[in-house]
């Protein structure tokens, strides 16, 4: 009877160890440019920017189900990858996320990564990141 409870525990109640590391969060941020040379002017979207308001009744609903957070997560996870360590898998994942938030879409698509941290009172915004444009037809 003991062995079952002391294997349930650590799920009922979490490890303050959790985490490796806290730090911020980057934020991706996508372009939609007219070529591959097109080097300036470029107009940065916030990816799948957060809701200014959940109506409690929505927050109810999301801790059931939300796919479209779990996929957020997921992205997020890609890109402090390639921060750390950086791969084509997790460059490719994000392309693909982004062109299928936009859909059938003509250009090409670029993204970066822009971590926000506070200097006294003032927001510094640092570019870690930023990818080769690709076609967008190749992206599907």
């Amino acid at each position: 009877m003991l062995r079952p409870l002391a294997l349930l525990l650590p799920a009922l109640i979490p490890s303050w160890n959790f985490f490796d590391v806290i730090a911020p969060s980057p934020r991706i941020e996508f372009a939609r440019l007219a070529g591959p040379d097109e080097a300036t002017a470029r107009d940065w979207h916030e990816f799948r920017p957060r809701p200014q308001h959940v109506s409690p009744l929505a927050v109810l609903r999301r801790l059931f189900w939300n796919p479209r957070w779990n996929e957020s997560l997921f992205v997020v996870t890609c890109a402090e990858r390639l921060i750390d360590q950086p791969t084509a898998h997790s460059e490719d994942e994000i392309f693909r996320r982004i062109a299928a938030d936009l859909g059938d879409e003509a250009g090409w698509l670029t993204f970066r990564l822009v971590f926000l941290s506070r200097d006294g009172e003032a927001m510094v915004r640092e570019v870690l990141f930023e990818a080769a444009p690709r076609p967008m037809a190749d992206l599907r």
